[in-house]
């Protein structure tokens, strides 16, 4: 099975080549270092071409900063075009759980927009929603600070380790396309209010943390229960304390 990982060279991407790689999977690693764009399209004919499946785990910058909405768009465009040129038996690409509920945000907006573009382009396809993953959750954190107080909102998460994330991309793209959403979070919901005292304990950041309703989310409020999965289709099994642990140990 061949597979192409668009986004190889990422934070995301180098994850879900070594578990493909692992499987034995024979994976072309699509990205700028490769000379791969998918913003531009250039190289996507030729790393497509003889191809089974295709992974999208491409990224734009970071969280409500910079032009996501105009990146996904046309990204997704052009990946989309050449992937259906070269009959492309499935198509898979990584989302957020809560989008949704994120709308007002430009990168969560882009991320819907994606989706759409996929569910529209008639290849068979499977969208993968993830919780957050627990390498990002301290940037989370600290961009809450304010004034030597990390004010956090009151929202509850199900993060799940990017290992985690990739191992089940890998297999679900030996599956049938589920033309759906699939679902993936964490062994356990908690608040994010909890897991930032749990991650300040642990890398002895005395820095206070306060739980404040009218705290917002990336610029947008959120209801409670808003980004954890409805119905997960998988769950990780490495807890956060474990994850931690192992990465202060590292």
């Amino acid at each position: 099975m061949k597979v192409v990982v668009v986004g190889a060279s990422g934070t995301m991407g180098s994850r879900v080549v070594k578990y493909l790689e692992r499987d034995g999977r024979n994976v072309v690693e699509a990205s700028s270092s490769t000379g791969v764009s998918a913003l531009t399209g250039k190289g996507l004919d030729e790393a497509f071409d003889g191809a089974d499946a295709v992974i999208d785990v491409t990224n734009f910058g970071s969280f409500g900063s910079g032009d996501a909405l105009g990146f996904f768009k046309q990204a997704g465009t052009n990946l989309l075009k050449s992937a259906r040129k070269h009959n492309i038996r499935h198509y898979l690409a990584l989302s957020v759980v809560g989008a949704e509920s994120l709308v007002e945000n430009d990168y969560f907006r882009a991320k819907l927009v994606q989706e759409n573009l996929i569910r529209a382009s008639g290849l068979p396809h499977t969208i993968v929603r993830s919780t957050q993953f627990f390498e990002f959750l301290g940037g989370i954190v600290g961009s809450s600070a304010d004034n030597g107080v990390i004010r956090l909102p009151m929202v509850r998460l199900q993060p799940i380790a990017g290992d985690e994330v990739a191992a089940w991309i890998a297999k679900l793209i030996a599956e049938q396309p589920r033309n759906s959403i699939v679902e993936i979070g964490g062994p356990e919901p908690a608040d994010l209010v909890e897991l930032a005292n749990e991650l300040m304990t642990i890398t002895e950041d005395n820095r206070p943390v306060t739980a404040d309703p009218n705290a917002p989310y990336f610029g947008v409020s959120v209801r409670h229960e808003g980004l954890v999965p409805s119905i997960p289709a998988a769950r990780g099994k490495l807890t956060y304390h474990d994850w931690l642990s192992r990465t202060l140990r590292a």
